[in-house]
This record gives C-alpha cells, sequence and structure tokens, in this order.
C-alpha cells in the first residue's frame, strides 16, 4: 500500500532551502514498517491572485508500508516535521492519504484544478473532506498545495521525481539498461527513432529527474547521436546529427 504525504509552504523568499528538501528529509524520520517509494516535486498555477514562494510548488513523499495502522502515525510524524523544520513567515500545509481512501478521486480533480485555475481553502477543504488535512500556523494556505499535492501524484500524470532510488547518485552519463533496472522508463520524445537499446548510454548532466507519467518515473530523451541520448531537463539539448 502506498500513502501519499504532501507538503507545501514551509519556507520563505529568501530561505536557503525550500519544500522540496524539507519533504526529501521526511525520509529520516519514517516509522519501521515504512518505505520511501519516491518524492515528487508538483506545480501548481502561477497567478497574481495567488501568494506563493518562489514557484508555487508543492512536494509529496509517497510511502510505501503493507501495514495499515501505521497511517496514523506517518499523520503524527509529518506535523511534527513540519513543525521542526518550518521557516518563520511560511504558511505551511500537510495532507496525508492512504491508498484506496475513497477522498482521492475528488484530491485527483482537485489537484487538477489547482494546476489551470486559482482555488481556494475551502476548496482543498472540501476536496479533502474525511482525510488529514492540516495548516500549520501563518495563513494556512499550504493546505491548497498539499492537497493538490496529493491528488496530482496520485493521479499519476503529473510532477517531476526530486527523489527515486537515490538520483543524485548517479553519474553524469548512465547506461539506459542501468535505469531500467532502477525502475526509470527511458523514453524518446522526438520523432522517427528506434526504442534505446540496454547498452545506449543517456546524458543527464548531472540533473536526472524523471516526470511522473502513468505512475511510474519516465525520463523523457532526445536522441544525440548513434546509441546517445540526452535526457530533456536542465541543460539545453545539443543533437549531433553526424552519427545519426
Amino acid at each position: 500500500m502506498r500513502v501519499f504525504v504532501a507538503f507545501d509552504d514551509t519556507d520563505t523568499l529568501d530561505a536557503s532551502r525550500g519544500t522540496g528538501k524539507l519533504a526529501r528529509w521526511f525520509e529520516g524520520v519514517l516509522p519501521d514498517g515504512c518505505s520511501l517509494w519516491a518524492v515528487v516535486r508538483q506545480q501548481l498555477l502561477v497567478h497574481p491572485d495567488i501568494p506563493y514562494t518562489s514557484h508555487n510548488s508543492s512536494a509529496c513523499v509517497v510511502v510505501e508500508t503493507s501495514d495499515v495502522t501505521l497511517v496514523p502515525e506517518l499523520i503524527e510524524r509529518a506535523a511534527s516535521h513540519v513543525e521542526q523544520h518550518m521557516l518563520p513567515g511560511s504558511n505551511p500545509g500537510v495532507c496525508v492519504v492512504a491508498e484506496g481512501n475513497r477522498a482521492l478521486p475528488r484530491l485527483m480533480a482537485f489537484g487538477r484544478r489547482a494546476a489551470i485555475e486559482v482555488v481556494s481553502q475551502d476548496d482543498a477543504r472540501l476536496a479533502a473532506d474525511g482525510v488529514h488535512l492540516s495548516g500549520h500556523r501563518g495563513t494556512n494556505d499550504g493546505i491548497i498545495g498539499a492537497a493538490a499535492g496529493v491528488g496530482l501524484t496520485a493521479w499519476g500524470w503529473a510532477g517531476r521525481f526530486i527523489e527515486f532510488d537515490h538520483l543524485r547518485d548517479y553519474p553524469d552519463t548512465v547506461a539506459v539498461e542501468v535505469l531500467d533496472q532502477a525502475g526509470m522508463l527511458v523514453a524518446p520524445v522526438d520523432r522517427n527513432v528506434a526504442s534505446p537499446r540496454p547498452d545506449d548510454m543517456v546524458a543527464t548532466y548531472g540533473w536526472l529527474r524523471p516526470r511522473l507519467w502513468g505512475g511510474q518515473p519516465v525520463i523523457p530523451v532526445m536522441c544525440a547521436g548513434e546509441g546517445r541520448w540526452a535526457a530533456i531537463g536542465k541543460a539545453p539539448i545539443h543533437v549531433d546529427t553526424a552519427g545519426s
């Protein structure tokens, strides 16, 4: 079973770290019987009517456990984690929902709305009726992003992985087979190319960030030459057509 634990608005504009880092730190306080599957960053609408720190994103920790009785402890630890690491002046929110909860379809719909239109705290509370949604000081606006973060991640077709199988430890160039064995699908997005071979190499530019597509981590790539692929992300793509 998976449990979605989302955080939002835990930092301030001049902070040295953001909500994503706080979410990744949550792995260190998971109770026995729980393990981290991933942390996914969700981008919400950027609009003049929406107060946000820098990019209006939230982060959802996806926890795996076979013990449903651990959900209340995850809620308690998530709230405590925010109280410990939130920064003064922030407006944190926490949402925790177990896989299969009947509120998830409402949260998925709410998350998709929050990505394209202005939504309110009341909208978030309505979507999260019957599950844990809490504000922690300030305006409590963080409950909007937390609820949306759960919904979008559970939906499975939005977001960018900021933690999965120790992403930051991968080299700048890595074989397709290695990524596949770790559970990351390498998917070409340019036209008229064959599928990557296991021994083909993917350039990550030191910034491997799969997308959440179809409920799994997918690395979109473009062909960069014979047996070579370039991950789409932070660095510009330089395609070498000489060997194509």
